[in-house]
């Protein structure tokens, strides 16, 4: 009984490590690009912004995500995070674009507004990251940018 109970054990973890791996054997990271990061119109004393993604599905199945999750740096500092869950499906071998929006968290970034208002300046650094979850057993796709902006017209310049 002992062997036939381990012989089944090691068929049943051969057969899912199989077919894990043949889950897996065609899929093709995505591919994520910074397409935009502007300033939006102020609404109170904390600017707004705008970041832009598109998104390149090289696979033959649909790219169905389930979440995102980022982080903005400014100067240095940590001012934004966020998540969503409300994304579009890119579909097999298709494209598509993610815009988010998001304001500065003000209590926890008062020394980083006060230095921009006193200073008067209107460029400064940031840097994006992000991690997008395409769910199931795929994994997660990572996207890291730097780059400066300008608040006073909402141009942009990453790497």
């Amino acid at each position: 009984m002992v062997i036939f109970f381990r012989s089944s054990l090691l068929s049943f973890i051969v057969i899912l490590l199989t077919g894990c791996a043949g889950l897996t054997h065609d899929y093709e990271t995505p591919r994520v690009n910074v397409t935009s990061f502007k300033s939006l119109p102020r609404e109170g004393i904390a600017p707004r912004f705008e970041i832009g993604l598109h998104i390149i599905n090289p696979n033959r199945t649909p790219l169905e995500l389930e979440g995102i999750s980022y982080s903005l740096n400014l100067e240095g500092h940590e001012v934004m995070t966020g998540v969503s869950n409300q994304l579009p499906v890119i579909e097999a071998y298709g494209e598509g674009d993610v815009i988010i929006q998001a304001g500065i968290d003000l209590l926890g970034s008062i020394q980083l507004v006060m230095g921009l208002m006193s200073k008067q300046r209107n460029k400064f650094t940031y840097s994006l990251k992000a991690k997008l979850d395409p769910g199931g057993l795929r994994p997660n796709i990572y996207v890291s940018r730097e780059g400066t902006i300008n608040l006073s017209d909402g141009a942009k310049n990453h790497h």
